[in-house]
């Protein structure tokens, strides 16, 4: 009881402004506690660090002494920047201005965690840069030349390159977004297949999928397994997507990878961990 009361008075949450490559303003929100330990929570498509699945992981490491940090891609949220359909590897370089802030801070970066679109940023990440010990896949899209005819409708090849660009629209007729020509190649051209066999044996993965994802179907999960040297799979039967109904389970699974890297004890003690990494 005691622990807990002094690392509930140890949390505060600070707005961190970072500025990537591109000269963009990425906003973000660090759960502070008294460790220098952190992880790094990446949100999905049109999603933004308020997402609810990025601020139940953060709630839950804090309680375990671990700082999370959870911000906006460019283009998203408060973040500076437009908004862009694809552009996977223009996330991967987010993070990266992310990972040098906090490491310049003396922060120890032991995982980036991502959902969705998240999911494949922090995997290209890892496939270019190797700094990082571990990352967990949630839920993250393999075949990226698949859903996307679900969201910009049939024949969209022929359309979009005809005029350059589609808008899409939500079920009421009101604008949402505009996809480029340029940002549905990139997309295309994001493989997922290289990036899993990139990424160096020292770094461990955990991929979380639920089998009822009607988003991402969780046959992509599997394709990641075959790939990826470090990899450890966990679907949760019945989770969708946003795991509605599950976001406890996904959480003991986060946790429980976290644990079996040895970067923190089951009862939380991370100070005493830090000497052996």
């Amino acid at each position: 009881m005691k622990k807990a009361m002094t690392s509930l008075k140890a949390i505060c949450k600070r707005r961190i402004v970072i500025q990537n490559k591109h000269g963009e303003k990425l906003v973000g929100v660090l759960h502070q506690v008294q460790s220098k330990n952190l992880m790094i929570l990446c949100h999905g498509f049109q999603a933004t660090k308020d997402d609810s699945i990025l601020v139940s992981i953060a709630d839950a490491l804090v309680k375990e002494e671990i700082c999370a940090f959870r911000f906006n891609f460019a283009g998203n949220g408060e973040s500076e920047g437009v908004f862009r359909y694809g552009h996977y590897h223009r996330e991967a370089d987010d993070l990266r201005a992310v990972v040098s802030y906090f490491s310049n801070q003396k922060y120890n970066i032991i995982a980036i965690v991502g959902h969705s679109k998240g999911g494949n940023a922090a995997l290209l990440y890892a496939s270019e840069y190797h700094d990082i010990p571990s990352v967990v896949n949630i839920s993250g899209r393999f075949g990226l030349n698949h859903g996307i005819q679900g969201r910009l409708g049939k024949g969209f090849m022929e359309r979009i390159t005809k005029d350059g660009f589609i808008d899409v629209k939500d079920k009421l007729g009101n604008f949402e977004y505009r996809v480029t020509l340029d940002s549905l190649m990139d997309r295309l051209n994001t493989d997922m297949h290289e990036a899993s066999c990139s990424i160096p044996k020292e770094i461990r993965v955990l991929t979380i999928h639920g089998s009822r994802d009607q988003i991402v179907p969780v046959k992509d999960a599997f394709e990641f397994a075959k790939l990826i040297p470090n990899h450890k799979l966990h679907v949760i039967e019945g989770a969708n997507h946003r795991y509605t109904e599950d976001i406890e389970n996904l959480i003991v699974l986060v946790l429980q990878f976290i644990r079996e890297s040895q970067i923190l004890s089951p009862t939380g003690e991370n100070d005493k961990l830090m000497s052996k990494l």
